[in-house]
């Protein structure tokens, strides 16, 4: 005698390969969120870190904490803007392939894309805020030969 089923288990069984590579692809996509959030951060930081010394001076002669932090803000947002468009080429070009795996969303969903648009970039203003906000902080006492010849220079340019 045949298993006797409700149409409802019917459909779960035929949808939950669908669900069950959805899943996979939303948690591996989070996971890419991640990473590149923290790799943009990482190399942010590391280049505060490294012009620690030039954001010093540039606080001594008079910049205001916001250029900084808009300095260091615009460069990341380059990084984003170029990672980006060299995504959203991919993505137009891999959706193609991905059109079994996708249920219920067309390959070019111009609404997806601007979402994802979106989170990428707002994701991106966070982490390039933190390295940002310690640029504009930077104590121009820690790099005491810079700033001793700029003062000197700064004091030579008044008359003083």
């Amino acid at each position: 005698m045949a298993a006797i089923r409700t149409m409802d288990e019917i459909l779960d069984r035929n949808v939950a390969d669908r669900r069950q590579h959805m899943t996979l692809l939303i948690v591996f996509a989070g996971l890419a969120l991640l990473l590149a959030s923290i790799g943009l951060y990482g190399v942010l930081s590391y280049a505060v870190a490294q012009r620690s010394g030039e954001f010093g001076v540039r606080i001594v002669l008079g910049a205001s904490v916001g250029s900084i932090m808009w300095m260091v803000v615009a460069r990341g947002a380059a990084l984003t803007a170029a990672g980006l468009a060299i995504g959203l080429a991919l993505a137009f070009a891999l959706t193609r392939a991905m059109q079994t795996l996708l249920y219920g969303v067309a390959a070019g969903d111009p609404a997806t894309f601007s979402v994802v648009i979106a989170l990428l970039g707002a994701v991106s203003l966070v982490a390039c805020y933190l390295p940002a906000r310690r640029a504009a902080t930077v104590d121009p006492r820690c790099y005491p030969k810079r700033v001793d010849i700029v003062s000197s220079f700064t004091q030579v340019l008044r008359g003083r």
